[in-house]
């Protein structure tokens, strides 16, 4: 493992880091708040470190990362921006701990949503928009941008994108791993400028337009308001939020094709139908369960329904309602909903519908050589068969799931965390979807969280983030090993 040329690429990723700290810094000017400060400290700390590692470890150079140490520099990659995009939040106005401002941070940058704040609205505006930035930032990637970036140093990236994208089987849209880093995060600005446009159109101020969408496309969650997007109140936002909230979970190489004119690529994916019928199938449901029970209307209805199910279906976690006072059947679907997520090569988190899709199918073969066990079968994707090798990665990665989740929640409740709160914090934190339900419910935060189990959920939220095997092969001796 060449240490001190991860270090030195670590050194650039954070060097650049500390440079996205001047848009906060133009909010914080803008609005002349007590965000000044804080902001040009963590910035030029960001910077100074990074060129220090730059520096320090300049002459370690090479022209291939491999697989390995792909994977070693995404994990200290995220680690490393959690930690100093911690620092804005801990020299703030003093009302974060070192350990909430951590959370706070690694939160937004794993797009999770999850948050420590109790009133969101005695925020300096600065530091709101940094904490709706890093999400943004997040969602596509820090270390696709990296890979963006790092070919002009002479760096290789190829590991670093199958070690980070969140897909079984990454889409390269390009030969060369630079240009479809570029061209997804094209895509993604353009879809983030549509929708900051489109929530302008309905009355919404510029700086929460740009806040909301920071947060909706990476499907992370954070509002600058208490109670979510509750607090407009308009079926015109709840419209336009779900419609940015199903773009962001579906497959960004599938919005690549539809803007180079293959409108039919949505339905042409099998994943992609999977994931909207699941929605569409999920909503109508929700709705019909509360619909009489707690809204009068089916309009009321199929508004608060959809609105929920398709912010915790794409894990982004927004609220518009208290979900906790719906009737128990609605509540467990959408606490089934977390551990589904959205589409592989999204924003979104979960375990990914094209994984529970491969694992359905992959039960029906099981159940077909019961009845036929001379009869040769394969689990296939759009007409091709799935390789082993895929398949046997994609069963892992599920029994890794469920099995961290369950020590997740076991370890705290012995912190003496109820057993509904913990059950839901790990799922919501894990899948990185936010608000889940007791102490950690849509009108509720984090905040009551012991001190080891705010650790152990950033750890989860990390796990989630980088879908699980990259950060849990570090724990495996092997992984040391020449």
């Amino acid at each position: 493992m060449r240490w001190r040329f991860i270090l030195n690429i670590l050194g650039i990723l954070l060097f650049f880091f500390g440079l996205t700290m001047i848009f906060p810094l133009m909010v914080g000017l803008y609005y002349r708040d007590q965000s000044l400060i804080p902001l040009l400290e963590s910035m030029a700390g960001t910077v100074i470190a990074g060129l220090t590692l730059y520096f320090v470890f300049r002459k370690a150079k090479a022209e291939v990362i491999n697989q390995r140490e792909g994977m070693a520099f995404v994990t200290a990659g995220w680690t490393a921006v959690g930690l100093f995009g911690a620092l804005p939040f801990f020299f703030g106005d003093g009302s974060f701990t070192f350990t909430d401002a951590v959370f706070e941070s690694v939160s937004g940058f794993t797009t999770t949503g999850a948050s420590v704040l109790t009133n969101i609205e005695a925020v300096s505006k600065g530091l709101l928009f940094w904490r709706s930035f890093i999400q943004w930032l997040g969602g596509m990637g820090i270390i696709v941008l990296s890979v963006a970036i790092l070919p002009f140093l002479g760096v290789g990236g190829m590991q670093l994108y199958k070690a980070e994208v969140p897909s079984p089987v990454p889409d390269k849209l390009k030969p060369r791993i630079r240009d479809t880093a570029m061209i997804l995060w094209k895509v993604y600005a353009l879809i983030s400028l549509l929708q900051v446009l489109m929530l302008m159109f309905g009355g919404m101020s510029l700086y929460d337009a740009l806040c909301h969408t920071f947060t909706t496309m990476p499907t992370g969650g954070f509002s600058t308001k208490n109670s979510s997007i509750a607090h407009f109140n308009s079926v015109y936002f709840d419209c336009v939020l779900i419609f940015f909230m199903l773009l962001a979970g579906i497959n960004f190489s599938l919005h690549y094709q539809m803007l180079r004119g293959k409108p039919l690529a949505f339905w042409q994916d099998s994943e992609c139908r999977f994931f909207i019928g699941a929605v569409v199938l999920i909503t109508l449901v929700v709705s019909l369960n509360v619909f009489g029970s707690v809204y009068a209307t089916i309009g009321e209805a199929l508004q608060y329904g959809a609105f929920q199910v398709v912010s915790i279906i794409t894990t982004t976690g927004f609220a518009t309602a208290d979900y906790e006072q719906w009737p128990a059947m609605s509540q467990l679907i959408l606490l089934l909903c977390m551990f589904i997520g959205a589409s592989a090569g999204s924003t979104g988190g979960g375990m990914k519908c094209l994984r529970i899709m491969l694992c359905f199918k992959y039960c029906y073969k099981e159940l077909f050589s019961l009845i036929h066990p001379h009869a040769v079968s394969h689990v296939k994707i759009a007409g091709k068969p799935v390789p082993n090798d895929v398949m046997h990665s994609v069963l892992g990665f599920l029994a890794l799931y469920v099995g961290l989740f369950a020590l997740s929640a076991v370890l705290l409740a012995g912190l003496g965390v109820d057993f509904t709160t913990s059950f839901s914090a790990v799922a919501a934190t894990i899948g990185n979807i936010g608000p889940g339900f007791g102490m950690v419910g849509p009108v509720e935060n984090y905040a009551q969280i012991p001190f080891f189990g705010k650790w152990l959920l950033i750890w989860c939220m990390l796990l989630g983030r980088l879908e699980i095997f990259t950060v849990i092969i570090l724990v495996v001796p092997e992984f040391w090993r020449k």
